[in-house]
């Protein structure tokens, strides 16, 4: 059967306007002002609402194989369809750690059983593996993930010679999360010897502080330019880095890039007083004007894509001392909801988001015809209502561990339906538990 979605307000590639859409077999097969069709047709009515390309998230820990009792990909998939988001990029930080094909196959393996959304997997760079680096196929799987500061998961790429080797050697999007482990080493001391273990929650951006990430940062981009590596550098949180970054090329031509999460976008260090270990992420939520040069630098496309870094941890994690909570918090239920919040306050346009968490990710990415809407892409969309408020409670959160940092919060939009590859996967509340999402490819 088709579906036809009637009287939808469009945002695509920088454009909104009233337009129908015929769906087909998983793929947009018609778009425009007015579709007639009354046979073998399922319609939607999506007057007064607005439809946008599915977002894809290029940074999340679904936390399997080997951590499951925070998180799985069939639950994390689900909350994140829940939140519009339609295809995810995993990360390799999981016990074991997915750095070796073998290994990665098997998380592939497991996504395709029980993934709501589209999929793909990060292969993980270690000081010690890159024979198997060189395996890792461009076509299939999305980039090579290296940790340049230790962050959860201990696999801190440290040798200074293997990074060399790993930036000259692949042809893959090398994406690397950057924080200096020994100026934050020498942070932690310093308070440790202080306070103890119970550190203030306040001193987290102190400790992992602005000095650390860009120390970590313009090492990595000098390391690309001598290299001549693809380099995605992840979750900025500092204005200063700002200005390792250029918006002088179209994205497709850049051969650095930076994304920027939601939660550096939202928060600042002054909600550590409420929020306290809820929002202690790495890199560290940091100050108001960090936040607010972040979302100038994300408008001036210094900044190329927004991500959730969804990294769940269990309350029970979260409420020890500053040195045994774990960094990290779950994000993708609400990163949509949270971002429409800031086009409602101004900040950022609706067109702007969609650019953002839709598009730029499958241009930078080369994802096959997804992240947008285009007849012959595939019908990966989501459905919303900007005038339907919803707060976020204990009740309606469906990430394993069962809180959010925006636990409390109304957001004035509402997620109404979302399509997967043109299947209804979540619709006001509901799931079709018997539809799975598709493996990810790379036009390279």
């Amino acid at each position: 059967m088709q579906i036809l979605i009637k009287n939808a307000t469009i945002v695509n590639e920088g454009q909104t306007h009233k337009r129908d859409v015929l769906i087909y077999e998983g793929i947009i097969i018609r778009i425009a002002k007015e579709i007639s069709i009354t046979e073998k047709v399922k319609i939607i009515d999506a007057s007064d609402n607005y439809l946008l390309p599915g977002l894809i998230d290029d940074q999340v820990h679904f936390r399997e194989p080997g951590l499951t009792h925070k998180a799985n990909i069939e639950t994390e998939s689900k909350a994140a369809v829940a939140g519009g988001i339609t295809s995810f990029i995993e990360m390799p930080n999981t016990i074991p750690q997915a750095t070796t094909q073998e290994l990665l196959a098997e998380k592939f393996d497991i996504a395709s059983k029980t993934s709501y959304a589209n999929y793909s997997f990060m292969f993980g760079g270690t000081n010690d593996n890159l024979d198997e680096i060189l395996k890792t196929n461009p076509k299939n799987v999305a980039a090579i993930k290296l940790f340049l500061g230790s962050s959860t998961g201990n696999m801190l790429v440290d040798n200074e010679e293997v990074l060399e080797k790993i930036f000259a050697s692949t042809k893959m999007l090398i994406a690397v999360h950057c924080e200096d482990e020994t100026t934050i080493q020498n942070n932690l001391a310093k308070y440790k010897a202080k306070y103890g273990d119970d550190i203030p929650m306040e001193l987290h951006p102190i400790i992992r502080s602005e000095e650390a990430c860009y120390l970590s940062s313009s090492k990595a981009i000098a390391l690309a330019k001598r290299t001549g590596a693809r380099l995605h550098i992840y979750h900025l949180s500092t204005a200063k880095e700002i200005d390792l970054f250029t918006n002088k090329n179209p994205l497709a031509e850049k051969q650095i890039t930076a994304e920027v999460c939601v939660h550096h976008l939202w928060f600042d260090d002054s909600d550590y007083k409420t929020k306290g270990s809820l929002i202690k992420w790495n890199p560290a939520v940091k100050t108001k004007k960090d936040k607010e040069k972040l979302l100038q630098a994300l408008l001036e496309d210094k900044i190329d894509i927004i991500a959730t870094d969804h990294a769940p941890h269990t309350l029970e994690e979260k409420q020890q001392v500053y040195t045994k909570a774990p960094s990290g918090g779950p994000l993708v239920q609400h990163a949509l909801l949270a971002l429409l919040e800031m086009s409602k306050d101004g900040k950022i346009t609706i067109e702007k988001i969609v650019e953002k968490a839709c598009h730029n990710p499958a241009i930078m990415y080369k994802i096959e015809k997804r992240g947008y809407i285009k007849e012959g892409y595939y019908a990966d969309l989501v459905l919303v209502d900007l005038n339907q408020s919803q707060k976020v409670s204990k009740e309606n959160i469906l990430y394993k561990c069962g809180w959010s940092p925006f636990e409390g919060t109304t957001f004035s939009s509402t997620i109404l339906t979302t399509f997967v590859n043109g299947e209804i996967i979540y619709n006001q509340g509901k799931f079709n538990d018997t539809i799975k999402g598709k493996r990810l490819l790379f036009n390279r």
